[in-house]
């Protein structure tokens, strides 16, 4: 897509979903409840100012140059909802006297070197895109999100979720939305919007490995881990390796991911469930990435990059047809005859894609 089709209303991305929002909501704890009702309140007008399809930004002049530096800016909304709100650490500033403030600055250049070392990528849109984000937005604000330009943080309401900066892959997740949206800008619906979350899911994962030095078996493979409050029964927001098994609370319920298509959930909320089948293809991707051991981002996330951003993938995939073109990149990269191929027919399989 060339810059005439540029879309100003990019879709909007959050880590929590509303399902799960949904479910707080009902709660008999009035805090807990008041706290969920006014994100959702929250995410449903922001949300009604994109569209459902995300489209990619104006790129920017050919062979203009780009530094090998990020450029962030993090800003304090001060719990308000105007953003950005005040500008409280420039790049390469000293850290700040805000914990929160200086976990969103190192979140975003984590993102940043996993991109740039890993795949050679330039920022969210591999043209040295300013890294810009607001922290401490809203009143107990429980989300974290990509409005299409910038990252934004709530600060949780300190009993269901805690600040959403604690998780490294959170902010690696919200950043891929633009990510996505520069390259394969896979709608936000149905299963091409379950792509959209699986691959912020699985390049937040690998993000965290790579700040970490861990290879995939020493990951513990779960979106949003240290978020959930002291007394919420439940680990993280979502586990690739156990699809399913994040939580299971009294005022969460069940985490409903499915791990494979024979549990696939047909549901119309949640555009159409794109935070729960989402599941499926991060389950395939933790199946290959811990066959192949070692660094999850060397081999399988290689593959994973090649597929969103080889041209191929279109707006509206569904989860075959990003299996056959991951097979497609696999190949075309290590030959048909190698590890990496035979692990990645073994994970689709598993899953029900083979």
């Amino acid at each position: 897509m060339d810059a005439s089709h540029v879309s100003r209303h990019p879709v909007f991305c959050t880590v929590v979903p509303p399902h799960l929002l949904d479910k707080i909501a009902r709660s008999e704890q009035l805090r807990r409840a008041d706290a969920a009702q006014r994100t959702l309140e929250q995410d449903a007008l922001l949300r009604t100012r994109r569209s459902v399809t995300t489209l990619r930004g104006i790129a920017p002049a050919v062979g203009t140059p780009v530094s090998d530096a990020p450029r962030r800016t993090v800003y304090d909304a001060q719990h308000r909802t105007r953003l950005p709100g005040k500008k409280v650490r420039a790049e390469g500033a000293e850290p700040t006297g805000d914990a929160t403030v200086n976990r969103a600055y190192a979140g975003l250049g984590a993102t940043y070197e996993l991109f740039l070392k890993g795949f050679g990528r330039h920022s969210i849109d591999d043209s040295g895109l300013a890294l810009d984000a607001s922290v401490h937005y809203g009143q107990d604000y429980n989300n974290a999100f990509w409005d299409g330009q910038q990252m934004v943080f709530g600060d949780g309401d300190g009993d269901v979720f805690l600040d959403f900066t604690v998780s490294i892959d959170v902010i690696g997740h919200e950043l891929t939305h633009g990510v996505t949206q520069y390259t394969a800008n896979l709608e936000y619906h149905g299963q091409s919007g379950a792509l959209n979350e699986s691959m912020s899911d699985v390049f937040g994962s690998l993000i965290k490995q790579y700040s970490l030095d861990q290879t995939a078996q020493d990951a513990d493979w779960l979106i949003g881990a240290g978020l959930l409050g002291p007394d919420v029964s439940g680990v993280a927001l979502r586990s690739m390796k156990a699809p399913g098994t994040a939580y299971d609370d009294d005022e969460l319920g069940k985490d409903p991911q499915p791990a494979t298509m024979d549990d696939y959930v047909k549901t119309s909320q949640d555009n159409g469930g794109v935070h729960i089948n989402s599941g499926i293809p991060n389950h395939a991707f933790y199946l290959l990435a811990t066959e192949l051991g070692g660094k999850a981002w060397e081999r399988a996330g290689r593959i994973w990059y090649d597929t969103l951003t080889g041209g191929e993938l279109a707006s509206d995939a569904d989860f075959k047809d990003f299996a056959r073109l991951s097979v497609a990149a696999a190949v075309a990269r290590y030959g048909d005859g190698g590890a990496e191929h035979q692990a990645l027919q073994k994970a689709w399989s598993a899953v029900g894609l083979g």
